[in-house]
């Protein structure tokens, strides 16, 4: 999947709270909520039927990738520009001058069980 932009991603999240949704009522929902005209929405839309990433059949627009994807892969590109796909070091440094409560820790630990081999 190509990458998703933060501008597409914002339009992303309006089409996946409302898909499948006609064209004309995704134009009105990113005007009041992103404050883009017509032409704007419709070039996002072609952007992203070009990636792949949405449709567009008869002016009903709905996406072709879920919310868990892109943001698997925007978390796999985090973790390499970042640490160079380390996850311990990653979580280092994210993790350096926070404090967890015992509940997020104790969540941190179920998920890492969960993953382990």
């Amino acid at each position: 999947m190509e990458k998703v932009y933060e501008g597409e991603y914002r339009f992303l999240n309006i089409l996946w709270e409302n898909e499948p949704i006609s064209s004309p009522k995704l134009v009105q929902l990113c005007n009041e909520r992103l404050g883009w005209k017509k032409s704007t929405t419709y070039t996002v839309i072609k952007k992203l039927i070009d990636k792949g990433i949405v449709k567009n059949e008869n002016t009903i627009v709905s996406a072709l990738v879920t919310k868990e994807e892109v943001d698997r892969q925007d978390s796999e590109e985090l973790l390499q520009r970042t640490s160079k796909g380390n996850i311990p070091a990653f979580f280092a440094a994210f993790l350096k001058d926070r404090k967890l409560s015992r509940e997020d820790a104790e969540h941190i630990r179920q998920i890492i069980d969960q993953m382990e081999d």
